[in-house]
């Protein structure tokens, strides 16, 4: 069997991609009902607030086109008689009547903010609602049937919120310490082999893609082309990894190393050199040995450590680097290693390390100039989930008997989970971004449709959603 055809079988029925529970809420709906209207927002969470991107793609993957057909029917028909062991909890009327009046594509409206904005928790981020208010109890629960393939927009978001945020710290630091101009190579994405799949790679790593252009995660620059019209999103330099310098051997890992410089004679190329005595290597090998190849070189040549506690490791490293191959002191009082040589630290890299270790180079006046992060885990998978910015999709609003009736939920044991009621929309009021009741303001609506019966009506740009998500 073919990986497409696999991968089709597997997920290619849209009609199986939710919860099984959702199945039954045809069934469990006021009578009556003809419409639901539901709402994506962060309650909080980490940080005050998110970086909205991601839904283009979710929208291309999952719900674009006819994504129901009568073989997909008979298909979930059979699936969820087994799955329930009953045939009654199957709405199949539903889903032929989807059929054979939409040719198969969802009779549902989506808005949602533009990709790339920054947007304070606490406010609605998308909405949906069906657009076919004669179907009643066929097709008014499909909003919320959905909700499990939208809520997945919570990776890219948290994502691209916390990578901007990383950018925020290197940004206060080079504006201090350096030339903020480097800003969009100082953090590099790692993360590829850490993800749990090849998609959540290509998401995850698209998301951090929105703030930086250093990336070794080609399958985030395919999404990027194929998704949001973008030739080139990121870009890389030659690296060797410790198979290419330990299989010359210990006694070799001068020749090792000379190999690169001679291999890569131009442009910038980075070389991990931790193998076997991080300091060995940098003060003896690279630092005395090739000192001549190294400064006469035309490029940057990138030295790597990847392990022990990278405070300590770097600051040692610095100091060595520092005498082996010269420094100045730039015009903000900060040393700056000789242009021809630079540091990348690629292990243990997280946002609380990269705080850490700019605390310490700024207190040894090391200017971060010299140095650019690689993340992998820290930036995709480390401390990631659902509840780091509290995202949830919420049903607002009910039409029953052709009138809206506010929906929300107000749990007792947990007020941080109210949710909003009413249909609503989201103005830019005194300045700021604020989430209010359609009727309670005549500001036009931040919220635009992106998504109506089974087509894309809005398209970003992965330049629009970057410059959008500049920080100001």
């Amino acid at each position: 069997m073919k990986k497409p055809e696999l991968h089709n079988e597997l997920f290619g029925n849209n009609i199986l991609l939710t919860d099984s529970y959702k199945v039954t809420h045809w069934k469990q709906l006021p009578p009556g009902t003809t419409n639901l209207y539901s709402f994506f927002e962060s309650r909080g969470g980490r940080f005050p607030s998110t970086v909205f991107y991601g839904l283009q793609y979710y929208l291309q993957m999952y719900l674009v086109g006819q994504v129901v057909t009568k073989e997909k029917i008979a298909e979930a028909k059979e699936f969820f008689k087994l799955h329930f062991e009953t045939d009654e909890h199957f709405n199949e009327a539903g889903w032929n009547y989807i059929l054979e009046k939409y040719d198969g594509h969802l009779p549902v409206k989506i808005c949602a903010v533009p990709e790339g904005m920054d947007v304070p928790t606490h406010n609605v981020l998308m909405t949906a609602e069906i657009l076919d208010d004669e179907a009643g109890w066929l097709i008014s629960w499909l909003t919320n049937y959905l909700e499990t393939v939208l809520s997945m927009m919570w990776y890219p978001i948290t994502v691209a919120t916390q990578s901007r945020e990383m950018k925020k710290i290197i940004k206060q630091n080079l504006e201090k310490t350096g030339d903020p101009e480097l800003l969009p190579f100082k953090l590099h994405d790692f993360g590829f082999r850490g993800s749990t799949s090849v998609e959540s790679s290509a998401v995850g790593g698209s998301a951090h893609l929105v703030n930086f252009q250093g990336t070794d995660t080609l399958s985030a620059i395919m999404l990027a082309r194929k998704i949001y019209n973008e030739p080139m999103a990121g870009f890389s330099v030659p690296a060797a990894e410790h198979s290419t310098i330990t299989s010359w051997e210990r006694k070799g890992e001068l020749k090792a190393y000379e190999n690169m410089l001679k291999q890569f004679p131009s442009g910038t190329v980075a070389i991990v050199i931790d193998s076997y005595d991080v300091y060995k290597a940098c003060r003896d090998l690279l630092g005395k040995e090739l000192k001549s190849e190294v400064l006469e070189r035309d490029g940057v040549l990138v030295l790597r450590p990847d392990s022990g506690d990278p405070v300590e490791v770097l600051l040692k490293l610095f100091a060595i680097a520092g005498d082996a191959f010269g420094y100045y002191t730039n015009d903000k009082g900060y040393k700056v290693l000789n242009d021809k040589v630079r540091i990348l630290q690629g292990d243990g890299i997280d946002y609380e390390m990269i705080i850490k270790i700019y605390n310490a180079l700024e207190e040894n006046l090391w200017s971060g100039d010299n140095i650019t992060f690689g993340s992998g885990g820290g930036l995709l998978q480390k401390n990631l989930d659902r509840d780091t910015q509290k995202f949830a999709f919420k049903c607002a609003a009910i039409k029953v008997n052709n009138v809206w009736i506010d929906v929300m939920k107000d749990p007792i044991t947990d007020p941080g989970k109210k949710s909003k009621a009413g249909r609503m929309k989201l103005i830019h009021e005194n300045g700021t971004l604020k989430t209010v009741r359609e009727e309670e303001s005549d500001l036009p609506n931040i919220l635009v449709p992106v998504f109506e019966n089974g087509h894309i009506v809005k398209e970003y740009t992965f330049t629009e959603i970057r410059e959008r998500a500049e920080l100001k």
